[in-house]
């Protein structure tokens, strides 16, 4: 059961030499959302080896260049390969009109379907769910209307032990019912407590993507208790001024946010292009929240299973 994050892109407004524009993909159970798409980002997926064929959704938070710009490419890349599955991209509306002239004019004859779902950067509301995953919106404060994502795993049910089944004689029809925590009446009448018969379930597990935004703690009760959390922190504190005025964030704020939130694990980024090094932005937000960790192009992160108490 596959949940990890790869970080395709790590720096803001313009790439580097030595980091791509924002993108990242998470791999839910086998399932790859991809998360922005700045320009350069189709190379990154190939650099990963990511199978194009995996991503069938796509989730833009907001209309600047440096979030959308690979999305023509990418686009194109998927009509050469003879897509046939459905893309379905989670946007902005205005991100419709955009691309609808753009295909117009540079794929006419394009052999798959784009759905597009349309977001209320406003609102916290679900907007993808399937037999694993749900995915919300975070609404955001930045210059433009934007909005990040929570992917959270839904409950995992109660593990059965080895040998219970044969050891019980537990007849097929019976194991869903336990497995949701029932006890079990055998064939002589005889009432085996689940507790026996199971391990407690695993732990639903969760990734918030925050960027871009100005701090804003109204984000706090939507990240509570996130395993992974990625906060921009595109300044150092000491430039703090310019982050306010670009709606952008700092180390500090950042740090304070997955402080506040309680999240597990901190990765900050979206780093301005004029950081070569960001060892002071990642010392800075460790002084408040120690389990920091910079985004790092081609890095994975890993969310390992662990068990309810």
């Amino acid at each position: 059961m596959t949940f990890e994050l790869t970080i395709l892109g790590s720096s803001s407004a313009v790439p580097t030499s030595k980091r791509n524009l924002t993108a990242h993909v998470l791999n839910a159970h086998e399932r790859f959302f991809l998360i922005d798409c700045g320009e350069g980002t189709q190379i990154q997926i190939r650099k990963n080896k990511i199978r194009f064929g995996k991503i069938d959704h796509i989730f833009i938070s907001h209309l600047h260049g440096d979030h959308i710009f690979g999305l023509f490419g990418l686009i194109s890349t998927f009509n050469l390969l003879d897509r046939g599955k459905d893309l379905h991209i989670y946007s902005n509306p205005e991100l419709e009109n955009i691309l609808t002239r753009h295909l117009e004019f540079f794929e006419r004859n394009i052999c798959y379907n784009i759905i597009y779902h349309h977001l209320n950067p406003k609102k916290n509301e679900m907007i993808y769910e399937d037999r694993n995953i749900i995915v919300e919106t975070i609404p955001l404060k930045h210059r433009v209307p934007t909005c990040g994502f929570k992917f959270t795993e839904k409950p995992h049910f109660r593990n059965l032990k080895k040998n219970v089944v044969r050891d019980f004689k537990i007849p097929i029809s019976k194991i869903q019912g336990i497995k949701e925590g029932e006890d079990y009446l055998d064939e002589n009448n005889e009432l085996i407590l689940n507790s026996s018969l199971t391990l407690a379930p695993y732990k639903a597990r969760s990734y918030a993507y925050c960027t871009d935004t100005a701090y804003s703690e109204k984000i706090i009760p939507l990240v509570k208790d996130v395993d992974l959390l990625f906060h921009e922190a595109t300044f150092c504190k000491k430039m703090k001024s310019q982050a306010k005025l670009t709606s952008h964030s700092t180390s500090e704020d950042a740090a304070n946010i997955a402080l506040k939130a309680h999240a597990k694990k901190l990765i900050v980024g979206h780093f301005s292009a004029r950081y070569k090094d960001v060892s002071p932005i990642i010392d800075e937000a460790r002084a408040i929240f120690q389990n920091t960790s910079p985004a790092e192009d081609g890095e994975t992160h890993v969310i390992e299973l662990s068990r309810k108490d």
